[in-house]
C-alpha cells in the first residue's frame, strides 16, 4: 500500500510538473502571434492534454491512497464513498488534496480549448497554487518554526515545478523551437535552480533533528536527493556555458545533457515523493503543552513592548521569497534602465524599497509576530498592509519600470512579456478592477465581509488562512491607491475631482467600520484568541476594542494624506495645463492665427447670428 501511495504522489507531482512546464512553453518561451497560440505552441496541445491527464489521475488516486495509508485499511476501506467524502469535507489534507485534483481537472478542460495567451498565463498560475497547496498541511506545528518551514517548502515545490517542468517541455520541442526558447528559460532556470537550492537548505535546517536523523533511511534519501540537485546546477553551469557560445552552440550536445538532466529530476521527485511519505526526525520540542504551539506553530512570545516589537523576528519564508523576487525584479529592471542610460528617479526606489520593508516588518518582524496573538497588533499589522506599504509601492512606479525594462517581442507579431502586461492591463478584467467603485468597494467593503463574519475567525487558524489575509491586505490596498494616486499608466482616466470623492468615500466607511468594531459587545474571532491562552492577555474584548481605535486613527491618516497629494496633482495639472494653453496662445499669435478664445468667440457670434436669423 505505500508503495502506490508513493507510487500515485509521484505520478501527482510529476503529472503536474510536466503541465506547467507545457504551459510555460506556450506562454512564455515559444513564439506567439499576436498574443495567440503560434503553430510551435499548437503542436504542444497534444503534450498538454495528456500531461494534465496524467496529473488528473495521478491526484485522484493520490486522494485514494493517502487515506487508505492514513487509516491503515485495504484499498476498499478508503473507496467508501462515505468515508471518502468525509475525508475531502472535513479533514485539512482531504481538502487540500481534492483542491488539488479539481484544479488538474479544470486545467485538463483549458487544454482542449485555450488559444489566448492571458489564459494560459491563468492556467499557469493556478496550477502552481494547486501543486503547493498540500504543502500547507505538510508539516506539524508542534514543532515550531512553522512558516520558515511551510514556506520554504512552498518555495521550493514553486521553484522545482518551473525548473523541473521547463526541463521536460524543452525536450519535445524541436531543435529550431529550442533554438528560441532556451535563452529565454535559461534565465528563469538560474533563478529557479538558486530558490530550489536555498529552500531546501533552510526547510531541512528548520525542520530535522540532524543527529537523530543521521542514519535513519530519510537521511540517506536526503543525502541522494542532495547529490542530485548538485549534479543538476552542475549540468544547468553546462548549460550556460554552451549557450555563451550564441552563434556556434553545439545543440546535439545540449540534447544529451538535457536527457541526462531529465532523468535525473524525475528520480529527484521520486525521492521527493518519496520523502514526504516517510516520516521525518522533527527537530525535538518540549515535553510541556503549549497552547500556541500547537496551533499556530509559534511559541507565545513574552508580553510585548517597544524593543520586542521592533526587534523581534519570526521569518515566513514564503513572504520573505516574494519580497526577495519582488526586490530582485525592481533592481534589475534599474540596471537594465541604467545600462541603456536611462535615468530613473531614486526617490521612486527609496519608496519602493520601504514598501518592502513595511511589509517584512508586518509580517516576519515584531509586529508580524504579535500580530498571531492581540487582535490590537492585528490590526495594526493590518493597516500597514492595506495603507502603509502599498501608497510606498505605488510611489515606486513599479509597472512603468516593467514596461520600460521587460523584452518585447521577438518578432514584430509576437507580444511578448512586456506586450502580454499590456494587453492585461488593458483587458476587461483589467479595466473592471481600476474602476474607483469598484476599487473601493474591494478595499472598505472587504473589511466588513472579513470581520462580521465567521471569515476572520475561520481563515487565523491555519496558515494559509493567514497567508491570504495578508495578500487580500497588500493588493487591496495597492488596487486602491493604485487607482486614486497611482503614477503607473492606468487603463482608466479618472478625474481629480472623481478621485477626491473616492478618498473622502473611503474615510467615511473606513471610520464607520471602526466604530462598528469599537462598538460590538462579542468577540469576532470565534474563541480563536482564547484558545491560544496567552498569559498577557486577559481582556479579549478590550483589546478587540483597541483594535477598533486603532483601525481608525492608522486608517484615516495615510487617505487624508493621500487627499491632500490628490489636491495637490489637481493644482499642478492645472498649472500646466493653464502654461500650455498660453504657450500655444503666443504661438498662434506669433503666426498671426487667431487663438482658443477668439475662435469661441467667433463661434459664439455666428450662433448669435443663426438665431437673429431664424427669429
Amino acid at each position: 500500500m505505500n508503495f502506490l501511495a508513493v507510487s500515485f504522489k509521484f505520478l501527482s507531482l510529476l503529472g503536474g510538473f510536466a503541465t506547467v512546464g507545457v504551459i510555460l512553453s506556450m506562454a512564455f518561451l515559444l513564439l506567439d502571434h499576436e498574443g495567440k497560440l503560434s503553430t510551435s505552441g499548437e503542436k504542444l496541445r497534444t503534450i498538454f492534454k495528456i500531461s494534465a491527464t496524467v496529473w488528473l489521475v495521478g491526484a485522484l488516486g493520490n486522494i485514494v491512497f493517502t487515506l487508505a495509508q492514513i487509516l491503515a485499511t485495504p484499498l476498499s476501506g478508503a473507496l467508501d464513498l462515505t468515508v471518502l467524502r468525509s475525508f475531502i469535507t472535513q479533514i485539512t489534507l482531504g481538502r487540500y488534496l481534492a483542491f488539488q485534483a479539481l484544479i488538474a481537472g479544470i486545467i485538463l478542460v483549458i487544454s482542449f480549448s485555450a488559444k489566448k495567451i492571458l489564459t494560459l498565463i491563468f492556467a499557469m498560475i493556478i496550477a502552481l497554487v494547486a501543486l503547493v497547496a498540500p504543502v500547507f498541511q505538510s508539516h506539524s506545528a508542534s514543532g515550531g518554526s512553522h512558516s520558515l518551514v511551510i514556506g520554504s517548502l512552498v518555495i521550493h515545490v514553486f521553484a522545482l515545478a518551473l525548473w523541473v517542468g521547463g526541463v521536460f517541455a524543452l525536450g519535445l520541442l524541436s531543435e529550431k523551437d529550442r533554438a528560441i526558447a532556451v535563452p529565454r528559460f535559461s534565465q528563469l532556470a538560474l533563478w529557479s535552480a538558486v530558490a530550489v537550492v536555498i529552500s531546501g537548505g533552510v526547510n531541512a535546517w528548520a525542520r530535522l533533528n540532524f543527529n537523530a536523523a543521521w542514519g535513519t533511511k530519510y537521511s540517506y534519501i536526503v543525502l541522494a536527493k542532495v547529490v542530485a540537485t548538485i549534479a543538476l546546477v552542475a549540468i544547468g553551469y553546462l548549460h550556460r556555458k554552451n549557450l555563451e557560445k550564441k552563434d556556434s552552440i553545439n545543440w546535439s550536445g545540449f540534447a544529451k545533457l538535457l536527457t541526462t538532466e531529465a532523468v535525473i529530476m524525475v528520480v529527484t521527485v521520486l525521492m521527493g515523493s518519496w520523502l514526504s511519505s516517510t516520516g521525518s526526525p522533527d527537530r525535538p520540542g518540549s515535553d510541556k503543552y503549549n497552547a500556541a504551539l500547537s496551533i499556530v506553530g509559534i511559541s507565545t512570545p513574552p508580553k510585548p513592548n517597544l524593543s520586542r516589537i521592533l526587534w523581534s523576528y519570526e521569518p515566513d519564508a514564503l513572504m520573505i521569497g516574494i519580497l526577495i523576487t519582488m526586490v530582485a525584479l525592481y533592481v534589475k529592471g534599474v540596471m537594465v534602465l541604467t545600462k541603456r542610460g536611462d535615468k530613473w528617479p531614486v526617490g521612486r526606489t527609496i519608496s519602493f524599497a520601504l514598501g518592502v520593508a513595511v511589509i517584512d516588518f508586518a509580517t516576519s518582524g515584531g509586529l508580524g509576530l504579535y500580530a498571531h496573538f492581540s487582535f490590537s497588533y492585528h490590526m495594526m499589522a493590518h493597516m500597514l498592509l492595506g495603507m502603509i506599504a502599498p501608497i510606498f509601492l505605488v510611489l515606486g512606479a513599479p509597472m512603468t519600470l516593467a514596461l520600460r525594462t521587460l523584452p518585447q517581442g521577438r518578432t514584430p507579431e509576437e507580444r511578448g512579456v512586456r506586450g502580454s502586461l499590456l494587453a492585461a492591463l488593458h483587458s476587461k478584467v483589467g479595466i473592471f478592477y481600476t474602476n474607483p467603485i469598484v476599487a473601493l468597494l474591494i478595499f472598505d467593503g472587504s473589511l466588513f465581509g472579513l470581520y462580521f463574519t465567521n471569515l476572520f475567525a475561520d481563515l487565523m487558524q491555519s496558515h494559509i488562512g493567514h497567508l491570504i489575509m495578508n495578500l487580500h491586505f497588500l493588493a487591496a490596498g495597492f488596487l486602491f491607491f493604485f487607482v486614486v494616486i497611482g503614477i503607473d499608466p492606468n487603463p482608466r482616466r479618472i478625474p481629480h475631482l472623481v478621485q477626491m470623492v473616492v478618498l473622502f468615500a473611503a474615510m467615511s466607511i473606513h471610520a464607520f467600520f471602526s466604530v462598528a468594531l469599537m462598538s460590538t459587545t462579542t468577540l469576532i474571532d470565534k474563541g480563536y484568541f482564547k484558545s491560544l491562552q496567552t498569559p498577557w492577555l486577559t481582556d479579549l474584548l478590550g483589546d478587540q476594542k483597541l483594535g477598533g481605535s486603532i483601525g481608525w486613527s492608522m486608517g484615516e491618516i495615510p487617505i487624508l494624506i493621500a487627499l491632500v497629494a490628490t489636491f495637490i496633482n489637481w493644482l499642478r495639472d492645472d498649472t500646466r495645463e493653464a502654461k500650455r494653453i498660453d504657450r500655444n496662445t503666443a504661438r498662434q499669435a506669433a503666426m498671426g492665427q487667431p487663438d482658443d478664445l477668439a475662435n469661441y468667440n467667433q463661434y459664439l457670434q455666428e450662433l448669435a447670428k443663426r438665431d437673429k436669423n431664424e427669429s
